[in-house]
């Protein structure tokens, strides 16, 4: 069933054409990405169909009862709220009832003899069981917890701005919805996170809309992707990888009809210079055909576009960390006894938990922070390019070809030539209209890859990129990609984006907690595979473990009767192994049976991930048990039999 449609949408601001004359429609629990380049309209199309703003044409229509939860790039925050007040502002009863009862409870207190104050708060409870309050409160902390949040009465105010979106982000979960519409949900969330919030959207049953550059997220979350190119929507079935297959179908047709359109061209333009005479009578027709194929010009793809390496020369000395320290009062040990050489030609990708000190490290590697112990040296020929998570200022009167040549007027390429400012920043989806514009009038999107573009121009040799993928479309990233396949220095990259770091590195840094970073070798999916080796080696040690104080058990009990048998005593079993060996049978059967219905509960559970957690759970404390009881029952038999063997 439909929920939303969407008809003849046109939009723009000022001479700034976005899109034209665009429809199409949501189905009830469809999932839908939305792509394309910065400043094309993707924010803004959202906007529109959540209804917060509105076309310069064409209409949004949604049903009557259809509910719409939408979380904006740069939500509006309550500073004097709670976390969890801010989280239930989409849900004004909740949140009253919420506020209510915390103020009665404070009252209580200091007045607990007071018997209207005590039916008051009986009153607001019996409220808010009406309204699933107390499940909604534990769900949103729940969410918030995964999300890094475990503050829940911490003012909003005080937050920093990654917690402040996340916070956001739990109000937009929680809310019941029809359709849930998120623009960039994945930036300031680590790839833990990242890993759950796939989950949690995967197995909810509402419609999803949303903007997001995370490959991976829209491969394994989306059932249809919309891209917004030129103005124009082009809807595609499938994944991100379904995409691609298909973009490169329908631009392999367009340079087919191009071809075909250039060929006939040619030969009306053969027509039209054999002069007036030809064209006399009965030739308007092919006169206007002639204009119109002289107009239709091909779309031009930005994402073909290569962009060229160039960098200062770099010495053999790069940089040395030793015994590199950091520490803050209010966070503890962020960095301990860190010491590394880097390599010119290293690809190396930064991981770990919101504020477990990733951004610090950069910053301690630039200067902007000073170890409390240990050293820091970088070579004398090292020339940084730092992209940090803030855009440093950018003047908005400024243009952004003035922006570029306050820089670099040209940079060097790895063939020994050279490439002008405007060069690049036209093979950077910085066409020749737009390098005039003044840098205010620019997207968010647009001025972070004008900033990662003007860090580029100071032809680095190491490049330090703090999250570089947040605010990026995907045509920016891979361009940026196939830069670093041939940048002639290191890279040290801090991402949540599992795909960037796939294709980019060959090594990973975990923060792994109280200051520790360890190594490992190959790129994020490597690591992730290390990881869950690691972990199951562990489980495998502990019930190896568990098995071999069985059999300890087991040896003594034998070494027991042995002693006995040597003393001439008769083997036989203690009344508890006798009362055991009875019942042991009896107990694997039943092992056995609730073994197998928690196996069926487990084909049942469907979609329900929560459900399905706790019958892993439950089935592997099953199995261990039958392991138990069947390692018992084999000692006891053996027993058993010594003992027939014994009275014969």
């Amino acid at each position: 069933m439909n929920v939303l449609t969407a008809e003849n949408l046109t939009k723009s601001y000022g001479e700034k054409v976005l899109f034209t004359d665009i429809s199409f429609g949501i189905d009830e629990g469809e999932k839908i990405g939305i792509i394309g380049v910065n400043g094309t309209g993707k924010s803004t199309l959202l906007k529109i169909l959540a209804g917060n703003e509105w076309p310069d044409q064409g209409k949004v229509t949604t049903g009557n009862s259809v509910r719409l939860e939408y979380l904006p790039q740069n939500p509006e925050f309550e500073d004097s709220a709670t976390v969890l007040q801010q989280v239930f502002k989409g849900n004004s009863p909740v949140m009253k009832l919420l506020r209510e009862y915390e103020l009665a409870l404070e009252k209580l207190n200091e007045y607990s003899d007071d018997p209207k104050l005590q039916q008051r708060l009986i009153d607001l409870g019996q409220q808010m069981d009406e309204l699933d309050a107390w499940q909604l409160e534990n769900e949103a902390k729940t969410i918030l917890n995964k999300l890094g949040i475990s503050r829940f009465d911490t003012l909003v105010g005080t937050l920093s701005g990654g917690q402040r979106k996340r916070v956001a982000l739990a109000s937009a979960l929680i809310n019941p919805t029809d359709i849930l519409m998120l623009d960039e949900p994945t930036n300031h969330i680590d790839n833990d996170t990242v890993d759950w919030l796939e989950q949690y959207l995967n197995k909810r049953k509402g419609a999803l809309v949303m903007i997001t550059h995370d490959r991976y997220f829209l491969d394994r979350v989306v059932g249809r992707v919309l891209e917004l190119d030129q103005g124009k929507l082009y809807p595609y079935p499938g994944n991100y990888s379904r995409f691609l297959e298909l973009k490169a179908e329908r631009e392999e047709q367009v340079e087919v009809t191009e071809r075909k359109r250039q060929n006939l061209f040619r030969n009306e333009l053969a027509w039209m210079r054999r002069g007036a005479k030809a064209r006399t009578t009965k030739q308007k027709a092919r006169i206007e055909r002639f204009e119109k194929l002289q107009a239709d010009k091909p779309v031009e793809y930005g994402d073909r576009i290569e962009m060229p390496t160039g960098a200062s020369r770099l010495g053999k000395k790069i940089l040395e960390c030793n015994e590199v320290r950091k520490e803050f009062a209010n966070r503890g040990v962020v960095i301990k006894d860190f010491s590394y050489i880097l390599l010119r030609d290293d690809r190396i990708g930064i991981i770990g938990p919101n504020g477990s000190g990733k951004s610090t490290l950069l910053n301690l590697i630039v200067g902007n922070l000073t170890p409390d112990s240990g050293s820091i040296e970088l070579g004398s020929t090292v020339n940084v390019g730092y992209f940090s998570q803030e855009n440093t200022y950018m003047d908005p009167e400024r243009r952004v070809i003035d922006e570029i040549k306050a820089i670099a007027e040209v940079i060097p390429t790895a063939d020994g030539g050279f490439i002008t400012a405007s060069q690049m920043l036209e093979r950077f989806l910085f066409p020749p209209a737009v390098q005039w514009t003044q840098i205010g009038k620019l997207s968010g999107g647009e001025k972070r890859r004008l900033y990662l573009l003007r860090i580029l121009m100071g032809a680095p040799n190491v490049l330090l990129l703090d999250e570089p993928t947040n605010d990026l479309d995907i045509q920016t990233l891979t361009i940026l990609e196939s830069y670093l396949d041939d940048f002639p220095g290191a890279v040290i990259a801090v991402s949540h984006d599992r795909y960037f770091l796939d294709r980019v590195t060959d090594k990973i840094f975990a923060f792994e907690g109280d200051g520790k970073i360890r190594s490992y070798a190959g790129n994020y999916s490597d690591y992730r595979e290390q990881v869950y080796a690691a972990e199951q080696e562990a489980e495998q040690a502990v019930k190896l473990a568990s098995l071999a104080k069985t059999f300890r058990g087991m040896d003594a009990d034998l070494d027991k009767a042995g002693s006995e048998k040597k003393k001439e005593r008769p083997l036989k079993m203690s009344y508890k192994e006798q009362q055991e060996y009875a019942q042991i049978d009896a107990q694997i059967a039943q092992a056995e049976e609730e073994l197998q219905k928690i196996n069926q509960d487990m084909n049942d559970s469907g979609s329900d991930f929560g459900k399905l957690t706790e019958l892993v759970k439950l089935q592997k404390t099953l199995e261990q048990k039958l392991d138990d009881l069947l390692e018992r029952w084999t000692y006891l038999t053996e027993l058993a039999e010594k003992i027939e063997q014994n009275k014969g």
